[in-house]
């Protein structure tokens, strides 16, 4: 060891005398002060505007340490320019001066010289380490409650690289005397690994070794606050290949053993690697350490306990990939190790889940793959054929034909979209992707795939019909497709759990099981026995959702006998809004801080995110109705008003307004309080509740049925559907969805100003830089003259 330490100390020693070394230390130290101060100071800046209110970040350590563009992925993005410079000398200089030869004649062991020599260089990595780790102490006087360990494990992955990359360099060094071949071969050599993971990975065999070898990536985890063995492993067993081909290539430069036999060493080391890579990799002996505060890369406590519950049986997931769909590329064979990453925080509480991928080609309803070119294929056998050439696959070897899918599963209902199949036991359901940024499920919609899978008892929402209510099988604007059952849209209420179905109370009674029934925007009067019947179900304790919409002197009231029934009335006329950009009967009405349930709504009430409303009116309720009555929504009195006038909301009326009052911008009927107009702050969505026979009665009534309709929704307006789900959930006892939400960030504010950040960056990018070069300076020149 004595040895081993004296080499370490010489090569750190001729580091420090050659201008490499100290100019890669500056170029570093600017890199991270450049990284580090830019992303805070763009922090400190957002938080000078909002001065006063409350904190608008979350996971703020994240955001600068860890988020791409933080510190440690962007300086880890550019190691593979420094250290092949750094190593490119290490033995290759040795070679080129003749003085190897004088090692391999003096008492000291092969194994000696190298392991002195890496030593040496992890040395001078801990000086770069220990650079990153001022910019993390100034964190912690930067950031309120850092998260510390967030820090750390990004600091533990920044070694572990530093070190794999050091390990091929001193390799590279020593298979040439011309360093500058060195450095280019470890360049080459970083980049294969970094490529070779995306090699094929359409042969079984293969996939596993290449995947494993490759290094892009394998510090995500870490970074993100996740440690793993099998990342661990990786790093030790990679530094362990190249240091030990390393004393293997000089230990045959002293022998004369043929070549196979050198061919055979070489071979036996790497395959020791990826056995050791590949046993560490099997789910059941991974270990896991997750350091971040709220345990956000662990599933939820709930999803734990719903993935436990399947037991030792075995689950099954079938990716179903439609060659003609625009996911396709989920289910092709190069994405298969992906997949299962996908799946990984599952398989860390089951280890027992396979998943395989099945190709086909099939029409997809409403989507069309279109083939560059301009002779387009005729039939879907070649237009499936086209596409697939882009990810080297064989229509008549790879992919199923439609009847051959067909013999398999039925996926019509799915509209042969990508999908996932759920088997477990004798029982299947169906796992999608979306139509959004995120496309992926979340462990939300997973949970309720695996509740569904195991039969639990999913709410029931009956949507009643026979009064020309809003459909829930129809795409209309004014339709409820999107808040129901259309798979495609993540909240739809099937993908968060829910069962949903119609029904007609003219023809049968409110089956067992039910929920909640909801009645939205009933246009004619309901028959008495539909009436009767829910008004029974109401005395009996049911749960209720009943959306009702402005009612004028030419439009009746159908509502008013059931509204009547349970002490509520709509006011007379709607809510008006001025707006130069919509309609004026559109309103944003904003939750109130009542809202106790479903802890999702608390970030869009904070934000003061609006619920869109087209056309709303306020709503008047007994107090003295046994119900316990809660404001969920109300309108903005500063913005709105109520009116009783009747207006022609028509585009082509608003523009003779404007005509005959060019000063009126909006083109709409100004507040007229003579007129009878009210400018107050009404009540446009209420809960109500009580106990009946020992069981909690929950009722929503709202003024409007438009925010939870097809058009509403595809505005994307993270109120609307945060709520509506919120609403359901509230309505089934807050069973489901499935909360996997987890506490918030502490890390919510910058605690500097912008001014004195960029003093401190000053500092940091000019002044220590240039204390650093005169430094440099001063040892450079002192042992020139030497």
């Amino acid at each position: 060891m004595r040895v081993i330490l004296k080499i370490a100390r010489t090569e750190l020693r001729l580091l420090f005398f050659s201008p490499i070394a100290w100019f890669l230390i500056i170029v570093f130290l600017i890199q991270c002060g450049s990284i580090y101060f830019s992303t805070l100071i763009g922090l400190a800046n957002q938080q000078e505007i909002r001065e006063g209110t409350e904190p608008i970040f979350n996971f703020v350590t994240k955001r600068i340490f860890a988020q791409s563009g933080g510190l440690f992925p962007s300086t880890i993005s550019k190691l593979y320019l420094f250290m092949p410079l750094l190593t490119m000398g290490l033995i290759s200089r040795e070679l080129g001066s003749g003085t190897m030869t004088l090692l391999y004649t003096s008492p000291v062991r092969i194994r000696e010289i190298v392991l002195g020599k890496y030593l040496g260089i992890l040395s001078y990595s801990i000086v770069l380490l220990g650079i990153v780790s001022v910019f993390m102490f100034l964190g912690l006087f930067h950031i309120q409650t850092p998260e510390f360990s967030i820090m750390l494990s990004g600091l533990l992955g920044f070694f572990f690289l530093l070190a794999t990359y050091a390990a091929i360099g001193l390799f590279m060094s020593s298979l040439t005397s011309y360093q500058v071949v060195a450095a280019l071969s470890t360049f080459i050599v970083i980049g294969l690994l970094g490529y070779i993971g995306g090699v094929w990975q359409d042969k079984p065999f293969f996939r596993e070794i290449t995947y494993f070898l490759s290094i892009s990536g394998r510090t995500e985890k870490m970074l993100s606050g996740l440690i793993t063995t099998k990342d661990i492993v990786y790093f030790l067993s990679i530094i362990f290949m190249f240091l030990a081909l390393t004393v293997l290539k000089l230990k045959s430069s002293t022998e004369s053993k043929p070549f196979w036999l050198s061919f055979l060493r070489n071979m036996g080391v790497i395959a020791l690697t990826v056995t050791v890579g590949y046993l560490a990799s099997i789910h059941s002996w991974i270990g896991y350490l997750d350091v971040t505060s709220n345990k956000r890369n662990t599933l939820s406590p709930k999803v734990q306990q719903i993935v436990q519950k399947f037991g030792n049986e075995p689950l099954t997931v079938t990716n179903y990939a439609n060659a003609l769909d625009r996911y396709f590329f989920y289910g092709t064979p190069q994405l298969e190790k992906s997949m299962q990453d996908r799946w990984e925080k599952y398989l860390r509480f089951k280890e027992d889940i396979s998943i395989r991928s099945v190709m086909y080609y099939d029409t997809v309803p409403g989507f069309s793959m279109r083939v560059p070119g301009k002779l387009q294929p005729k039939t879907i056998r070649d237009k499936a054929k086209k596409f697939i050439k882009t990810f080297d696959l064989d229509i008549n070897e790879d992919l199923l034909t439609p009847e051959e899918i067909k013999q398999q599963v039925d996926l019509s209902s799915e509209n042969n979209r990508f999908v996932m199949k759920l088997d477990w036991k004798d029982r299947s359901t169906f796992l999608r992707v979306y139509d959004d940024m995120l496309v992926w499920p979340s462990e939300t919609e997973v949970a309720a795939a695996l509740l569904r899978l195991q039969k639990a008892h999913l709410p029931k929402i009956a949507f009643l019909t026979g009064s020309l209510q809003r459909d829930i099988e129809q795409l209309g604007d004014d339709a409820y497709k999107l808040l129901t059952n259309l798979p495609t849209y993540r909240n739809s209420l099937v993908n968060q759990g829910f069962d949903v179905e119609s029904l007609d109370l003219t023809v049968s009674d409110v089956p067992e099981g039910v929920t909640a029934l909801v009645l939205a925007d009933p246009r004619v009067a309901m028959d008495s026995l539909a009436l009767n019947r829910i008004k029974e179900y109401i005395s009996k304790g049911g749960n209720m959702f009943i959306a009702a919409e402005p009612v004028s002197p030419s439009k009746k009231d159908v509502l008013a006998p059931l509204l009547d029934f349970i002490g509520v009335q709509l006011e007379p006329g709607n809510l008006i809004q001025a707006s130069k950009n919509y309609a004026p009967d559109f309103v944003e009405a904003y939750m109130t801080q009542g809202i106790d349930f479903y802890p999702p709504l608390k970030k869009s009430i904070k934000d003061s995110l609006p619920i869109t409303m087209k056309g709303v009116t306020g709503l008047i309720y007994n107090e003295d109705n046994n119900f316990e009555v809660t404001d969920l929504v109300r309108s903005n009195d500063k913005k709105t008003w109520h009116t009783t006038k009747a207006i022609d909301w028509s585009i082509k009326k608003r523009a003779e307004l404007k005509l005959k009052n060019p000063k009126d911008s909006l083109g709409i009927l100004t507040y007229d309080p003579e007129g009878g107009d009210i400018r107050q702050s009404f009540p446009t969505v209420i809960g109500l509740k009580r106990m009946v026979d020992g069981k909690e009665q929950r009722i929503v009534v709202a003024g409007d049925a438009d925010f939870l309709s097809n058009a509403e929704l595809r505005r994307s307006n993270t109120a609307n559907f945060t709520f509506s789900t919120g609403l359901f959930s509230w309505l089934s006892s807050d069973e489901f969805p499935v909360m996997t939400t987890r506490p918030g960030s502490l890390d919510k504010k910058v605690l500097i100003t912008s001014d004195r950040l960029k003093t401190q960056k000053i500092i940091f990018m000019w002044v220590l830089p240039s204390i650093l070069l005169a430094l440099a300076s001063i040892v450079l020149i002192r042992r020139k003259r030497k």
